[in-house]
């Protein structure tokens, strides 16, 4: 194993017994269980009292009736509650002066980040792991598709892996953890609304904003299709988000 990639792993490691650290962590879990519980609960009631008054069964709508609009109510939590778990990353550590101590380290800028980025990567499948619990259970009440199942946890991966880049990058721009959550909310709300103006907006700049909408690229993947298009778009969108961490990370060691 080479020195970056234990240097990556000790940060991410730290980082991760931090989140557990923290009662911050265990709210957030318990805000996900519970919210994604209740509508977990609505919407099976609602399907099997459904299914009682058909006369076709339960198994043949589960995956559309109970499945995807249960990943999208999920894709709304991760909306609200992620920024609560990056607005402490960097903001936190320059509050106390500990980022004094990272980054006169021998560590590089991309170990600092990638490292902080995969250790909010692990909360967050954690969140993520509290899902699939209930959604397993579905299988004792019908015959689910496991393959919209699995695609749509693997958007929710990567659309909550947009949002942990971006808010890394803003919690690294400022000191006040509350400026760095709120910052996150509205940029990342605006990138989940912003295709609304799209069917208004004729020609180029409506499949433009469609294009740009965080949304959009997360419902084939609900639908059990994993599409080259919306991964470049995911993954890009990652991407640019640890490069502007990485600068600004590299800008603070600068001024000392």
């Amino acid at each position: 194993m080479s020195d970056s990639v234990r240097n990556v792993a000790a940060i991410a490691g730290k980082e991760l017994r931090s989140y557990f650290a923290s009662p911050v962590a265990w709210v957030i879990m318990a805000l996900f269980a519970l919210i994604f519980g209740y509508f977990f609960r609505v919407m099976l009631e609602f399907y099997l009292m459904e299914s009682m008054r058909s006369q076709f069964g339960a198994s043949g709508n589960v995956n559309e009736r109970v499945v995807r609009p249960l990943l999208s109510n999920a894709s709304v939590l991760i909306l609200f509650l992620l920024p609560m778990l990056t607005m402490r990353a960097y903001a936190e550590e320059k509050r106390s002066g500990t980022i004094e101590l990272l980054l006169t380290s021998p560590l590089r800028d991309f170990e600092i980040v990638l490292g902080k980025f995969l250790g909010a990567m692990g909360m967050f499948a954690a969140l993520l792991a509290v899902a699939v619990v209930y959604v397993s259970l579905l299988f004792f009440y019908g015959n689910p598709e496991w393959r919209p199942i699995f695609t749509g946890f693997v958007g929710l991966l990567l659309m909550g892996g947009c949002f942990i880049a971006l808010g890394l990058f803003l919690s690294s721009m400022t000191k006040n953890q509350t400026v760095a959550g709120a910052a996150t909310f509205v940029i990342a709300l605006l990138f989940w609304i912003i295709d609304w103006s799209a069917d208004t907006t004729p020609g180029t700049w409506g499949e433009v904003l469609r294009h740009l909408s965080i949304t959009q690229h997360f419902e084939d993947f609900a639908k059990g299709v994993i599409d080259t298009k919306h991964l470049i778009y995911y993954l890009s969108f990652i991407s640019f988000g640890l490069f502007l961490t990485m600068r600004s990370v590299d800008t603070d060691r600068w001024r000392g």
